[in-house]
């Protein structure tokens, strides 16, 4: 980068903090509701934005198109079908969690079961965030950082001290943010970075098609016809490697589920929204860009086997080469300060959600009635300095790990994922699922899972297809057997925000699920493909 990118890039950056700083100054953070979880206070385009980026991260950027450099359309399921899963979140889920009052997910499973199944699943969040989530995201983003903007060649450092520099670098910039202005400063810078990554992502998709499509966008998109019409297939071999057709209606739907409607560091942000209606517009708005999201996380993978050709090793270099390729030298002070976005809001948003889960699930709990609402949101503030100064820490060492302990280190999320999704699906429309059956169906889940990965040779989407039904029939079975003896009832007037949904919230789903199926015809044997 030369001397205009950088100043272009510090200028960028600072101009997004000081106008989220503006815009969340009105929140009092002596609070744990104004510091966890914005005051309530979020609109549904700050909710889409926040959630947003704190579900991108580079890795998921370069990762997919690097698996779609591989395989083709059929990566764009972790992409084009969270909408549906989206869609359940806004019509189902949210209004229940709503309905209760909850602040965390965890505060759900205590209501409905009791507070040491709350612990279990507390504990299996933060220890997935603080062992694998947040390290790997300060050190994955700043190698791809450096990839693409050559920082180690710029101060003429070893690469891996470049790459120490920009995580800390990022990790403190982070930690300000939430320090000076909590989760709703990282909400507003959210949305102003999330405008910039759909602007950026789709101008590296273009300028691609117009290269290799010698000056004209269309020539480059035939050429990727005529050429791969085999990669825009999206349909997945039942064998493949990446995603087998048949758990796109099983496994990977299970796993959406989990994800975009349990998963605390998502559905943190949506809780966080003023009313109902502004938490449904937000995860709507979210659908439609999932969908679409496909096009800058998926397909520049595509052109990048089209330019290139096959042998790029390793495949998550792609994306960066391209780039390089494409991108103008002025552009890229620009570029820089959309993927430093990408990178501190999946670093703020993970940060937040453990000290959240900290604060309220065991400090606040253990101290009991002494302690004050102030004193949740000040030990809020300790756990977050604590938490991501070893983040940052431990960023570095993560290349001194074998190599697949990232990919280990991930399927660690199924050991709880499954029967997390099952325990609040049947608390949800269960009167009698009892404590008990939940302790036991997460014992046996451990078990089984582990045994799957060990003994089998099965894709992990295949285990969680069969895994779900499962657990789900376990607690239910187990539930039967010894029933609670008072059927569970939700206590009145829980809820803290207005309950009255989005009228429009019904077409608004059905355009989003109409949506996902004419991409999946469009990226077919019926549409485009081959």
């Amino acid at each position: 980068m030369g001397v205009f990118s950088i100043t272009s890039f510090i200028m960028i950056v600072g101009s997004i903090w000081l106008f989220a700083y503006k815009r969340s100054r009105n929140v009092d953070l002596s609070s744990s509701e104004g510091y966890f979880l914005g005051g309530r206070s979020l609109t549904g385009l700050t909710i889409a934005g926040s959630v947003i980026m704190t579900n991108l991260s580079t890795e998921q950027i370069v990762g997919q198109n690097g698996q779609s450099y591989v395989a083709g359309m059929e990566v764009m399921a972790w992409e084009v079908t969270a909408a549906i899963a989206i869609v359940t979140l806004a019509l189902v889920f949210l209004p229940k969690y709503l309905k209760y009052g909850v602040d965390t997910v965890t505060d759900f499973i205590e209501r409905r079961y009791d507070a040491t199944t709350k612990r279990i699943a507390s504990f299996l969040f933060i220890f997935t965030y603080v062992v694998s989530f947040l390290p790997v995201v300060l050190y994955s983003g700043s190698l791809v950082f450096n990839q693409i903007f050559s920082v180690d060649e710029l101060l003429n450092v070893h690469p891996l001290v470049a790459v120490s520099l920009i995580s800390g670098m990022i990790g403190m910039v982070g930690l300000l943010y939430l320090l000076i202005g909590g989760l709703r400063l990282s909400a507003f810078s959210d949305t102003i970075y999330g405008i910039g990554l759909l602007v950026g992502g789709l101008s590296i998709l273009v300028l691609g098609l117009i290269v290799l499509g010698d000056g004209h966008l269309l020539a480059g998109f035939e050429t990727i016809r005529q050429n791969t019409p085999e990669k825009l297939n999206s349909i997945g071999a039942i064998d493949s490697e990446m995603v087998p057709w048949p758990t796109l209606f099983l496994g990977m739907f299970f796993n959406n589920l989990f994800y975009w409607c349990t998963n605390q560091l998502i559905v943190q942000k949506v809780l966080a929204g003023r009313d109902l209606k502004e938490g449904q517009k937000g995860a709507l708005y979210v659908g439609f860009f999932k969908i679409f999201g496909a096009l800058f996380l998926v397909f520049p993978g595509i052109i990048a086997f089209n330019m290139f050709g096959e042998g790029i090793e390793p495949a998550d270099n792609a994306y960066p080469m391209l780039v390089v390729a494409v991108l103008p030298d002025i552009a890229f002070g620009i570029f820089a300060a959309i993927i430093f976005g990408a990178i501190l809001s999946s670093f703020v948003g993970a940060l937040n959600a453990t000290a959240t889960l900290l604060a309220l699930d065991f400090y606040k709990p253990l101290a009991k009635k002494t302690v004050t609402d102030k004193k949740v949101a000040r030990f809020g503030k300790i756990v977050t300095v604590i938490v991501g100064g070893l983040s940052i820490v431990i960023a570095p060492l993560i290349s001194f790990a074998p190599a697949g302990l990232f990919h280990v280190v991930q399927q660690f999320n199924g050991l709880y994922s499954m029967p997390l999704l099952a325990i609040i699906i049947l608390g949800f429309y269960s009167k009698y699922a009892t404590a008990f059956a939940v302790k036991v169906t997460f014992a046996f889940h451990v078990v089984a899972y582990t045994a799957s990965q060990v003994f089998l040779d099965i894709h992990y989407l295949y285990v969680f297809s069969a895994m779900f039904f499962i657990d789900l029939f376990l607690l239910w079975a187990l539930s039967r057997l010894k029933p609670l003896q008072v059927p569970f009832e939700l206590t009145e007037a829980t809820n803290k925000v207005d309950l009255t949904p989005w009228k429009h919230r019904h077409w608004v789903s059905a355009f989003v699920i109409l949506t996902v199926l004419g991409t999946y015809l469009l990226f077919s044997p019926w549409g485009i493909a081959k």
